[in-house]
């Protein structure tokens, strides 16, 4: 039988896998002029001057510093918006890998896809 896809453990480990780039390199990512320039930033390209990846980006750095135990409910629903996210975009690959928006933006969601 399948595991609930509300299932912590499950969560746990489809965002661990999801997110490759450790908190230090994904923080180092997040200062980049290529990180800032990417992603969605609301209806009007502007938003509130950071995109919705480069946000999560920051989210992800504090739950990947968090022990298992102090894990929020609010940190396991963000846990399940990012495998989904790196899901999607990981099926969506272009011919230029290395220096397109796609890498860039997957990035921002802390998995670098040329990381192996």
């Amino acid at each position: 039988m399948a595991a609930s896809k509300h299932d912590p453990t499950e969560i746990w480990k489809a965002f661990d896998a999801a997110v490759n780039m450790s908190p230090a390199a994904l923080e180092q990512w997040l200062e980049t002029e290529e990180s800032k320039r990417v992603g969605w930033k609301g209806p009007d390209g502007k938003g509130e001057g950071e995109s919705v990846g480069h946000r999560s980006g920051r989210r992800i750095v504090e739950i990947r510093r968090k022990r298992k135990a102090e894990l929020t409910d609010e940190d396991y629903v963000h846990m399940r918006k990012v495998v989904g996210f790196v899901r999607r975009h990981l099926a969506q690959r272009p011919a230029n890998e290395v220096t397109s928006r796609w890498r860039y933006s997957l990035m921002n969601w802390g998995h670098d896809p040329l990381k192996r």
